[in-house]
């Protein structure tokens, strides 16, 4: 089917990831949360086309790493770490319970994943980030000593939920560990497993209180957290490098996949070209 001008919705499609000039990756794009939506379409469109049982076997191996690296591929650009150690929830099920009249997840709950979360990716430091400190980290959740208070909270629905589905949530440090922080401020990521998209995103700014004194404290009174926290967000820089460069060896394997299949110059179908 031709679109305006000619042109087909493959051409659209490859104008987004490459300059037109050069048919060099948009940095962007390497960014985009629709990355692996598009790539997949991609892959897609190739193998429709037709391939060669070589060919055949180039594009299942993009296909396979895709599959197998799909969460760290769609979250890990951005920072988040998505590993089991790290994960606040990962492939919890949605109950059919937590549906609306509209048969679509309560607005509610995706508030109760992100706080059910963000305990247990404080207690990700407990049990295996940080468990020299262990018993420190397991103290937060307790008003004995110093702790935390969500202060506010801000959801962004992407896409409404149904039943049946997983999920998995991730946070990452959106805010800067000083020693003089009394607060910090987490970006959490709700990904569908079925869908395999982003169904909500939300802002979650975290208090540091001192119950005993009943009034706030800062990550100085808590060297533990203030050490382990620069490490994260250590981590968080090198994952985000990291996956940014899978994805451009990812989408650069797939060109050629591209070029060598329904774009290239003699292909039976005339779809244009990314330039």
């Amino acid at each position: 089917m031709r679109h305006a001008a000619g042109r087909t919705p493959s051409q659209y499609h490859l104008r987004r990831w490459y300059s037109p000039s050069t048919q060099e990756l948009d940095p962007k794009s390497l960014r985009d949360p629709r990355w692996l939506h598009e790539f997949r379409a991609r892959v897609g469109r190739c193998i429709a086309f037709g391939l060669r049982p070589a060919q055949l076997d180039y594009a299942g191996n993009l296909v396979s790493e895709v599959t197998t690296d799909w969460r760290a591929l769609l979250a890990g650009p951005e920072g988040f770490l998505t590993t089991s150690t790290h994960a606040g929830l990962l492939r919890h099920a949605v109950q059919w319970g937590e549906q609306d009249s509209m048969g679509h997840v309560n607005n509610v709950v995706y508030n109760r994943w992100a706080e059910s979360a963000r305990v247990n990716w404080v207690q990700n430091y407990a049990r295996s980030l940080d468990s020299a400190n262990g018993s420190r980290w397991r103290n937060l959740a307790t008003p004995t000593g110093k702790g935390m208070i969500l202060r506010s909270i801000r959801t962004d629905f992407k896409f409404p939920m149904k039943y049946p589905d997983r999920v998995s949530v991730f946070h990452k440090l959106a805010s800067s560990a000083e020693a003089s922080s009394e607060s910090f401020v987490l970006d959490v990521m709700i990904l569908s497993e079925k869908e395999r998209r982003i169904s909500a995103r939300l802002t979650e700014d975290i208090v540091l209180y001192d119950y005993q004194a009943a009034k706030k404290t800062t990550m100085a009174e808590l060297p533990f957290m203030l050490q382990a926290f620069q490490g994260t967000q250590a981590d968080q820089a090198e994952e985000a490098e990291k996956r940014i460069a899978q994805r451009r060896r990812l989408s650069e394997a797939l060109r050629e996949l591209e070029v060598a299949s329904w774009n290239r110059p003699d292909a039976k179908e005339d779809l244009g070209s990314a330039a």
